[in-house]
């Protein structure tokens, strides 16, 4: 799993993220680039995959509409999708598999989440509330 972490680390230094916390042990960085979003995202080599996973906002309420909506819009979400946590928090999250993982794989699912926030942030918020 090293040399899978120092890769992927590798690959988030050249994509100019900033990396706020890591532990090699375990296999998990937190990284943000808050100017395309994207804050206290986990990153995790959990071979054979990769896992991202970016907290968005929590539920406030067990509102059908806005899980209809939130299915409605992984169907566009290019790479990812949206998922909720135990703790009702709604997140994104996607799967890479990490032993042929390459440079364009990682970029392609942060540019996603990137491209979603800037297209969805409105209806974000107001699920939010």
């Amino acid at each position: 799993m090293e040399k899978y972490f120092q890769k992927v680390k590798g690959y988030l230094l050249d994509l100019e993220y900033s990396i706020v916390s890591e532990d090699e042990n375990a296999g998990t960085l937190k990284i943000s680039k808050e100017d395309e979003g994207i804050k206290n995202m986990v990153v995790a080599c959990a071979d054979p995959i990769l896992i991202l996973e970016q907290p968005l906002f929590q539920l406030k309420s067990d509102d059908k509409n806005t899980y209809k909506e939130l299915l409605k819009k992984n169907r566009d979400i290019v790479h990812g999708a949206f998922a909720i946590a135990e703790n009702n928090v709604v997140l994104f999250r996607d799967t890479l598999q990490i032993e042929n993982l390459d440079l364009n794989e990682i970029e392609g699912s942060l540019n996603s989440l990137s491209l979603l926030l800037s297209e969805y942030s409105k209806q974000l918020v107001e699920f939010a509330k």
